[in-house]
Protein backbone atom coordinates (compact mmCIF):
# COMPACT_ATOMS: atom_id res chain seq x y z
CA UNK A 1 0.00 0.00 0.00
CA UNK A 2 2.82 2.40 0.86
CA UNK A 3 4.34 1.75 -2.57
CA UNK A 4 1.03 2.60 -4.26
CA UNK A 5 0.68 5.86 -2.32
CA UNK A 6 4.26 6.79 -3.15
CA UNK A 7 3.61 6.08 -6.84
CA UNK A 8 0.51 8.32 -6.83
CA UNK A 9 2.52 11.17 -5.31
CA UNK A 10 5.28 10.73 -7.89
CA UNK A 11 2.80 10.73 -10.81
CA UNK A 12 0.03 13.26 -10.08
CA UNK A 13 -3.19 12.93 -12.03
CA UNK A 14 -3.09 15.05 -15.23
CA UNK A 15 -5.30 18.12 -15.40
CA UNK A 16 -8.79 17.46 -16.70
CA UNK A 17 -9.55 19.00 -20.11
CA UNK A 18 -12.02 21.91 -19.92
CA UNK A 19 -15.63 21.07 -20.72
CA UNK A 20 -17.40 22.58 -23.74
CA UNK A 21 -19.41 24.84 -21.45
CA UNK A 22 -16.25 26.12 -19.76
CA UNK A 23 -14.75 26.85 -23.19
CA UNK A 24 -17.86 28.75 -24.28
CA UNK A 25 -17.88 30.71 -21.02
CA UNK A 26 -14.26 31.71 -21.68
CA UNK A 27 -15.14 32.86 -25.22
CA UNK A 28 -17.88 35.05 -23.70
CA UNK A 29 -15.28 36.62 -21.39
CA UNK A 30 -13.04 37.33 -24.36
CA UNK A 31 -15.64 38.99 -26.58
CA UNK A 32 -16.78 41.16 -23.65
CA UNK A 33 -13.23 42.36 -22.92
CA UNK A 34 -12.17 45.82 -24.20
CA UNK A 35 -9.35 44.23 -26.21
CA UNK A 36 -11.79 42.39 -28.49
CA UNK A 37 -15.10 44.12 -27.89
CA UNK A 38 -14.21 47.11 -30.05
CA UNK A 39 -13.52 44.90 -33.10
CA UNK A 40 -16.64 43.21 -34.46
CA UNK A 41 -14.57 41.14 -36.90
CA UNK A 42 -12.30 39.76 -34.16
CA UNK A 43 -15.35 38.84 -32.05
CA UNK A 44 -16.98 37.11 -35.01
CA UNK A 45 -13.78 35.25 -35.80
CA UNK A 46 -13.11 33.90 -32.30
CA UNK A 47 -16.75 32.85 -31.84
CA UNK A 48 -16.81 31.12 -35.22
CA UNK A 49 -13.53 29.31 -34.59
CA UNK A 50 -14.71 28.24 -31.13
CA UNK A 51 -17.96 26.81 -32.49
CA UNK A 52 -16.16 24.75 -35.12
CA UNK A 53 -13.38 23.65 -32.77
CA UNK A 54 -15.87 22.31 -30.23
CA UNK A 55 -18.25 20.74 -32.78
CA UNK A 56 -15.75 19.48 -35.40
CA UNK A 57 -12.26 19.41 -33.89
CA UNK A 58 -10.84 17.28 -36.72
CA UNK A 59 -12.22 19.47 -39.52
CA UNK A 60 -9.61 21.94 -40.77
CA UNK A 61 -11.18 25.25 -41.74
CA UNK A 62 -10.18 27.02 -44.95
CA UNK A 63 -9.72 30.76 -45.35
CA UNK A 64 -12.54 30.91 -47.91
CA UNK A 65 -14.97 29.25 -45.49
CA UNK A 66 -14.04 31.64 -42.68
CA UNK A 67 -14.25 34.70 -44.93
CA UNK A 68 -17.66 33.90 -46.41
CA UNK A 69 -19.35 32.33 -43.37
CA UNK A 70 -17.91 34.35 -40.48
CA UNK A 71 -16.79 37.67 -41.94
CA UNK A 72 -19.49 38.26 -44.53
CA UNK A 73 -17.23 38.32 -47.58
CA UNK A 74 -18.70 37.87 -51.05
CA UNK A 75 -18.70 34.42 -52.73
CA UNK A 76 -15.95 35.59 -55.10
CA UNK A 77 -13.53 35.99 -52.19
CA UNK A 78 -10.03 34.90 -53.23
CA UNK A 79 -7.57 34.18 -50.36
CA UNK A 80 -4.68 34.46 -52.82
CA UNK A 81 -5.55 38.11 -53.43
CA UNK A 82 -7.09 39.04 -50.07
CA UNK A 83 -5.08 38.32 -46.90
CA UNK A 84 -7.71 39.66 -44.49
CA UNK A 85 -8.34 36.28 -42.83
CA UNK A 86 -4.63 35.73 -42.15
CA UNK A 87 -4.27 39.31 -40.91
CA UNK A 88 -7.24 38.96 -38.56
CA UNK A 89 -5.99 35.61 -37.26
CA UNK A 90 -2.60 37.17 -36.49
CA UNK A 91 -4.27 40.12 -34.80
CA UNK A 92 -6.47 37.75 -32.77
CA UNK A 93 -3.39 35.77 -31.70
CA UNK A 94 -1.65 38.93 -30.44
CA UNK A 95 -4.80 40.24 -28.71
CA UNK A 96 -5.23 36.92 -26.90
CA UNK A 97 -1.62 37.02 -25.70
CA UNK A 98 -2.08 40.57 -24.42
CA UNK A 99 -5.43 39.70 -22.81
CA UNK A 100 -3.89 36.90 -20.73
CA UNK A 101 -1.13 39.26 -19.57
CA UNK A 102 -3.66 41.85 -18.38
CA UNK A 103 -7.41 41.44 -17.82
CA UNK A 104 -7.35 37.65 -18.22
CA UNK A 105 -4.39 36.95 -15.96
CA UNK A 106 -6.60 34.94 -13.60
CA UNK A 107 -8.97 33.34 -16.11
CA UNK A 108 -9.22 29.54 -15.68
CA UNK A 109 -9.14 28.63 -19.40
CA UNK A 110 -6.36 29.63 -21.83
CA UNK A 111 -7.38 30.13 -25.48
CA UNK A 112 -4.92 30.35 -28.35
CA UNK A 113 -4.77 30.17 -32.16
CA UNK A 114 -1.80 27.92 -32.95
CA UNK A 115 0.12 29.14 -35.98
CA UNK A 116 -0.63 27.31 -39.21
CA UNK A 117 -4.20 26.36 -38.26
CA UNK A 118 -7.61 27.91 -37.66
CA UNK A 119 -8.57 25.56 -34.82
CA UNK A 120 -8.56 27.05 -31.34
CA UNK A 121 -6.75 25.41 -28.45
CA UNK A 122 -8.37 25.36 -24.99
CA UNK A 123 -6.21 24.56 -21.98
CA UNK A 124 -6.96 24.69 -18.29
CA UNK A 125 -4.62 27.03 -16.45
CA UNK A 126 -2.34 25.28 -13.95
CA UNK A 127 -3.80 25.54 -10.47
CA UNK A 128 -7.33 26.44 -11.59
CA UNK A 129 -10.19 24.47 -9.99
CA UNK A 130 -11.71 21.62 -12.00
CA UNK A 131 -15.43 21.00 -12.19
CA UNK A 132 -15.55 17.64 -10.45
CA UNK A 133 -16.30 16.32 -6.98
CA UNK A 134 -13.64 14.54 -4.93
CA UNK A 135 -14.07 10.76 -4.56
CA UNK A 136 -14.47 11.03 -0.80
CA UNK A 137 -15.29 14.11 1.22
CA UNK A 138 -13.52 14.52 4.57
CA UNK A 139 -15.80 14.19 7.57
CA UNK A 140 -15.64 17.34 9.68
CA UNK A 141 -14.45 16.82 13.23
CA UNK A 142 -16.98 17.56 15.96
CA UNK A 143 -16.62 21.08 17.32
CA UNK A 144 -14.81 21.53 20.62
CA UNK A 145 -16.92 23.55 23.03
CA UNK A 146 -15.38 25.72 25.67
CA UNK A 147 -16.25 28.92 27.46
CA UNK A 148 -14.42 32.22 27.00
CA UNK A 149 -14.99 35.28 29.13
CA UNK A 150 -16.53 38.28 27.36
CA UNK A 151 -13.57 40.57 28.07
CA UNK A 152 -11.26 38.06 26.42
CA UNK A 153 -13.42 37.99 23.30
CA UNK A 154 -13.42 41.79 23.11
CA UNK A 155 -9.66 41.91 23.51
CA UNK A 156 -9.16 39.39 20.74
CA UNK A 157 -11.48 41.35 18.42
CA UNK A 158 -9.60 44.62 19.07
CA UNK A 159 -6.26 42.89 18.59
CA UNK A 160 -7.49 41.42 15.29
CA UNK A 161 -8.62 44.84 14.03
CA UNK A 162 -5.28 46.42 14.93
CA UNK A 163 -3.34 43.64 13.22
CA UNK A 164 -5.54 43.94 10.10
CA UNK A 165 -5.07 47.71 9.93
CA UNK A 166 -1.31 47.46 10.41
CA UNK A 167 -1.08 44.67 7.86
CA UNK A 168 -3.02 46.79 5.34
CA UNK A 169 -0.61 49.70 5.79
CA UNK A 170 2.39 47.43 5.27
CA UNK A 171 0.75 45.73 2.26
CA UNK A 172 -0.13 48.95 0.40
CA UNK A 173 3.27 50.50 1.20
CA UNK A 174 5.12 47.51 -0.19
CA UNK A 175 2.70 47.21 -3.12
CA UNK A 176 3.27 50.82 -4.16
CA UNK A 177 7.03 50.35 -3.97
CA UNK A 178 6.78 47.10 -5.92
CA UNK A 179 4.62 48.73 -8.61
CA UNK A 180 7.20 51.47 -9.03
CA UNK A 181 9.99 48.92 -9.41
CA UNK A 182 7.91 46.76 -11.76
CA UNK A 183 7.03 49.77 -13.90
CA UNK A 184 10.71 50.60 -14.38
CA UNK A 185 11.48 46.95 -15.11
CA UNK A 186 8.69 46.76 -17.70
CA UNK A 187 9.98 49.86 -19.50
CA UNK A 188 13.41 48.27 -19.69
CA UNK A 189 11.85 45.17 -21.27
CA UNK A 190 9.94 47.05 -23.98
CA UNK A 191 11.17 46.62 -27.57
CA UNK A 192 13.91 49.08 -28.51
CA UNK A 193 11.87 50.60 -31.40
CA UNK A 194 9.17 51.57 -28.89
CA UNK A 195 11.68 53.02 -26.44
CA UNK A 196 13.29 55.10 -29.20
CA UNK A 197 10.10 56.35 -30.86
CA UNK A 198 8.07 57.13 -27.73
CA UNK A 199 10.82 58.57 -25.50
CA UNK A 200 9.84 62.21 -26.25
CA UNK A 201 6.35 61.58 -24.87
CA UNK A 202 6.86 59.21 -21.94
CA UNK A 203 9.98 60.56 -20.22
CA UNK A 204 10.72 63.90 -18.66
CA UNK A 205 8.53 66.36 -16.77
CA UNK A 206 6.37 67.48 -19.71
CA UNK A 207 2.83 66.17 -19.65
CA UNK A 208 1.31 64.76 -22.85
CA UNK A 209 -2.16 65.79 -24.03
CA UNK A 210 -4.00 63.73 -26.66
CA UNK A 211 -6.26 66.01 -28.71
CA UNK A 212 -8.93 64.18 -30.69
CA UNK A 213 -11.15 65.71 -33.35
CA UNK A 214 -14.73 66.67 -32.65
CA UNK A 215 -15.76 68.41 -35.85
CA UNK A 216 -17.94 71.50 -35.86
CA UNK A 217 -21.28 70.48 -37.38
CA UNK A 218 -24.66 72.11 -37.73
CA UNK A 219 -27.94 70.21 -37.64
CA UNK A 220 -28.82 66.96 -35.91
CA UNK A 221 -29.38 63.29 -36.83
CA UNK A 222 -33.07 63.93 -37.62
CA UNK A 223 -32.56 66.70 -40.20
CA UNK A 224 -29.00 65.77 -41.15
CA UNK A 225 -25.52 66.94 -40.17
CA UNK A 226 -23.10 69.02 -42.25
CA UNK A 227 -19.86 70.87 -41.53
CA UNK A 228 -20.28 74.35 -40.07
CA UNK A 229 -19.86 77.09 -42.69
CA UNK A 230 -19.40 80.55 -41.10
CA UNK A 231 -20.58 82.23 -44.32
CA UNK A 232 -23.95 80.43 -44.18
CA UNK A 233 -24.56 79.27 -40.61
CA UNK A 234 -25.07 80.98 -37.29
CA UNK A 235 -22.75 79.95 -34.46
CA UNK A 236 -25.72 79.10 -32.26
CA UNK A 237 -26.43 76.22 -34.67
CA UNK A 238 -23.08 74.54 -33.93
CA UNK A 239 -23.18 70.93 -32.80
CA UNK A 240 -19.91 69.48 -31.43
CA UNK A 241 -21.21 66.19 -30.04
CA UNK A 242 -19.84 63.86 -32.72
CA UNK A 243 -16.45 62.23 -33.17
CA UNK A 244 -15.39 59.49 -35.58
CA UNK A 245 -15.12 55.95 -34.22
CA UNK A 246 -11.56 55.68 -35.57
CA UNK A 247 -10.45 58.62 -33.44
CA UNK A 248 -11.96 57.08 -30.30
CA UNK A 249 -10.42 53.67 -31.00
CA UNK A 250 -7.10 55.43 -31.60
CA UNK A 251 -7.26 57.07 -28.16
CA UNK A 252 -8.01 53.67 -26.61
CA UNK A 253 -5.00 52.18 -28.40
CA UNK A 254 -2.75 54.90 -26.96
CA UNK A 255 -4.30 54.30 -23.54
CA UNK A 256 -3.19 50.66 -23.77
CA UNK A 257 0.33 51.64 -24.82
CA UNK A 258 1.27 54.41 -22.38
CA UNK A 259 0.92 52.35 -19.15
CA UNK A 260 3.58 50.00 -20.55
CA UNK A 261 5.99 52.91 -20.11
CA UNK A 262 4.58 53.78 -16.69
CA UNK A 263 3.22 56.96 -18.31
CA UNK A 264 -0.17 58.65 -18.65
CA UNK A 265 -1.76 61.38 -20.74
CA UNK A 266 -4.71 63.75 -20.61
CA UNK A 267 -7.43 63.67 -23.26
CA UNK A 268 -9.03 66.77 -24.76
CA UNK A 269 -11.54 67.24 -27.58
CA UNK A 270 -10.22 69.68 -30.16
CA UNK A 271 -12.94 72.23 -29.38
CA UNK A 272 -11.82 72.55 -25.74
CA UNK A 273 -8.08 72.75 -26.39
CA UNK A 274 -6.29 76.04 -25.60
CA UNK A 275 -2.99 77.57 -26.72
CA UNK A 276 -1.79 77.85 -23.14
CA UNK A 277 -1.84 74.05 -23.07
CA UNK A 278 -0.09 73.91 -26.44
CA UNK A 279 2.85 75.95 -25.13
CA UNK A 280 3.47 73.90 -22.01
CA UNK A 281 2.80 70.28 -23.00
CA UNK A 282 3.67 67.56 -25.47
CA UNK A 283 0.77 67.07 -27.89
CA UNK A 284 -0.62 64.13 -29.88
CA UNK A 285 -3.29 65.09 -32.42
CA UNK A 286 -5.64 62.30 -33.50
CA UNK A 287 -7.71 63.19 -36.58
CA UNK A 288 -7.57 65.17 -39.82
CA UNK A 289 -7.30 69.01 -39.84
CA UNK A 290 -10.68 69.02 -41.57
CA UNK A 291 -12.23 67.90 -38.28
CA UNK A 292 -9.44 68.57 -35.75
CA UNK A 293 -9.52 72.32 -36.39
CA UNK A 294 -6.88 73.04 -33.74
CA UNK A 295 -4.31 71.60 -36.16
CA UNK A 296 -4.90 74.60 -38.42
CA UNK A 297 -3.73 77.01 -35.73
CA UNK A 298 -0.37 75.45 -34.84
CA UNK A 299 2.87 75.38 -36.90
CA UNK A 300 2.09 73.30 -39.95
CA UNK A 301 3.94 70.38 -41.52
CA UNK A 302 6.74 71.14 -44.00
CA UNK A 303 6.50 68.30 -46.53
CA UNK A 304 2.91 67.02 -46.59
CA UNK A 305 -0.38 68.84 -46.02
CA UNK A 306 -4.10 68.16 -46.25
CA UNK A 307 -5.80 69.98 -49.11
CA UNK A 308 -9.35 70.10 -50.41
CA UNK A 309 -9.72 69.65 -54.16
CA UNK A 310 -12.83 69.84 -56.38
CA UNK A 311 -14.50 66.52 -57.09
CA UNK A 312 -17.36 66.98 -59.49
CA UNK A 313 -19.86 69.82 -59.38
CA UNK A 314 -20.38 71.46 -55.97
CA UNK A 315 -18.30 68.76 -54.25
CA UNK A 316 -14.77 68.62 -52.94
CA UNK A 317 -12.53 65.89 -51.59
CA UNK A 318 -9.51 65.76 -49.34
CA UNK A 319 -6.04 64.71 -50.41
CA UNK A 320 -2.59 64.68 -48.81
CA UNK A 321 -0.51 67.00 -50.97
CA UNK A 322 3.26 66.56 -51.38
CA UNK A 323 4.60 70.09 -50.96
CA UNK A 324 8.03 69.38 -52.50
CA UNK A 325 7.60 66.40 -54.84
CA UNK A 326 10.74 64.84 -56.24
CA UNK A 327 11.18 64.13 -59.92
CA UNK A 328 8.89 61.34 -61.05
CA UNK A 329 7.00 61.15 -57.73
CA UNK A 330 3.29 61.63 -57.18
CA UNK A 331 2.14 65.06 -56.04
CA UNK A 332 -0.90 63.90 -54.09
CA UNK A 333 -2.16 60.91 -52.13
CA UNK A 334 -4.20 59.12 -53.27
CA UNK A 335 -2.52 59.37 -56.67
CA UNK A 336 -4.75 59.87 -59.69
CA UNK A 337 -4.20 56.23 -60.67
CA UNK A 338 -6.15 55.16 -57.55
CA UNK A 339 -9.05 57.57 -57.93
CA UNK A 340 -12.31 55.81 -57.13
CA UNK A 341 -10.73 52.62 -55.76
CA UNK A 342 -12.68 51.39 -52.74
CA UNK A 343 -10.95 50.02 -49.67
CA UNK A 344 -7.76 52.09 -50.07
CA UNK A 345 -6.95 55.24 -48.12
CA UNK A 346 -3.99 57.28 -46.86
CA UNK A 347 -2.89 58.81 -43.57
CA UNK A 348 -0.21 61.23 -42.39
CA UNK A 349 2.14 60.61 -39.46
CA UNK A 350 4.36 63.53 -38.45
CA UNK A 351 6.65 64.24 -35.50
CA UNK A 352 7.29 67.97 -35.12
CA UNK A 353 8.76 70.37 -32.56
CA UNK A 354 6.22 71.95 -30.23
CA UNK A 355 5.46 75.64 -29.82
CA UNK A 356 8.09 75.53 -27.10
CA UNK A 357 11.08 73.86 -28.75
CA UNK A 358 11.57 71.62 -25.72
CA UNK A 359 8.20 69.99 -26.42
CA UNK A 360 6.98 67.68 -29.17
CA UNK A 361 3.93 67.33 -31.42
CA UNK A 362 2.84 64.03 -33.00
CA UNK A 363 0.18 64.16 -35.72
CA UNK A 364 -1.80 60.99 -36.53
CA UNK A 365 -4.28 62.04 -39.21
CA UNK A 366 -6.12 60.07 -41.84
CA UNK A 367 -8.32 61.15 -44.72
CA UNK A 368 -11.10 59.20 -43.00
CA UNK A 369 -11.83 58.00 -39.49
CA UNK A 370 -10.68 54.48 -40.47
CA UNK A 371 -7.30 55.65 -41.80
CA UNK A 372 -6.86 57.79 -38.67
CA UNK A 373 -7.24 54.62 -36.61
CA UNK A 374 -4.72 52.93 -38.90
CA UNK A 375 -2.19 55.74 -38.27
CA UNK A 376 -2.50 55.21 -34.50
CA UNK A 377 -2.24 51.44 -34.89
CA UNK A 378 0.92 51.93 -36.99
CA UNK A 379 2.83 53.81 -34.29
CA UNK A 380 1.59 51.38 -31.61
CA UNK A 381 2.88 48.33 -33.48
CA UNK A 382 6.46 47.18 -32.85
CA UNK A 383 7.18 45.95 -36.38
CA UNK A 384 5.75 49.08 -38.03
CA UNK A 385 7.70 51.42 -35.77
CA UNK A 386 10.85 49.36 -36.38
CA UNK A 387 10.38 49.67 -40.14
CA UNK A 388 9.82 53.43 -39.87
CA UNK A 389 12.99 53.94 -37.80
CA UNK A 390 14.96 51.80 -40.25
CA UNK A 391 13.72 53.82 -43.23
CA UNK A 392 14.54 57.05 -41.39
CA UNK A 393 18.00 55.66 -40.55
CA UNK A 394 17.44 56.11 -36.81
CA UNK A 395 19.34 53.54 -34.76
CA UNK A 396 17.72 52.01 -31.69
CA UNK A 397 18.57 53.80 -28.48
CA UNK A 398 19.49 57.08 -30.22
CA UNK A 399 17.60 60.37 -30.01
CA UNK A 400 14.43 60.64 -32.05
CA UNK A 401 14.36 63.13 -34.94
CA UNK A 402 11.47 64.95 -36.58
CA UNK A 403 9.90 63.46 -39.71
CA UNK A 404 6.78 63.32 -41.85
CA UNK A 405 5.46 60.12 -43.43
CA UNK A 406 2.51 58.89 -45.48
CA UNK A 407 1.05 55.39 -45.10
CA UNK A 408 -1.27 53.54 -47.44
CA UNK A 409 -4.18 51.86 -45.68
CA UNK A 410 -6.16 48.88 -46.90
CA UNK A 411 -9.51 48.54 -45.18
CA UNK A 412 -12.45 46.16 -45.22
CA UNK A 413 -15.84 46.71 -43.57
CA UNK A 414 -14.53 49.94 -42.01
CA UNK A 415 -11.63 48.11 -40.34
CA UNK A 416 -7.97 48.79 -41.24
CA UNK A 417 -6.38 45.47 -42.12
CA UNK A 418 -3.08 46.43 -43.74
CA UNK A 419 -0.75 49.45 -43.75
CA UNK A 420 2.30 50.27 -45.82
CA UNK A 421 4.81 53.12 -45.58
CA UNK A 422 4.82 54.76 -49.02
CA UNK A 423 6.57 58.14 -48.54
CA UNK A 424 8.60 59.86 -45.84
CA UNK A 425 10.87 62.84 -45.21
CA UNK A 426 13.26 63.65 -42.40
CA UNK A 427 12.83 67.25 -41.29
CA UNK A 428 14.89 69.69 -39.25
CA UNK A 429 13.99 70.41 -35.66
Amino acid sequence: MADVIETLHDHPRPRQSPTSQECLDQIDRLVCSPLLQRSENLCRLVQYLAEHTLSSPTHHLKEYQIATEALGRAPDFDPQLDASVRVLAGRLRSRLAEYYKTAGADDPILVDVPKGTYILSFERRAGSPEQELPATAPVPAPPVRFRIRRWAVAALVILGILLLAWGSVIYFTHRRAAESVNSKAIVGQLPMPFQTFWTPFVHGSQETIVVFSNATFVGNPEIGLRYFDPSRNSRDQINQHYTGIGELLGVLELDRLFPKFGAQFRVKPGGMFTFDEARSNNLIFVGSPVENLTLRRIPTTQEFAFRRVPVGQNHSGEVIAVLHPRAGETAVYPPTSEAGIDGVDYALIALMPGLDRSHWILILAGRSTVSTQAAVDYVCDESSVGELLHRLNIAGGTDMTTFEAVIRVKEANDVPIETKLVDFRRTSR
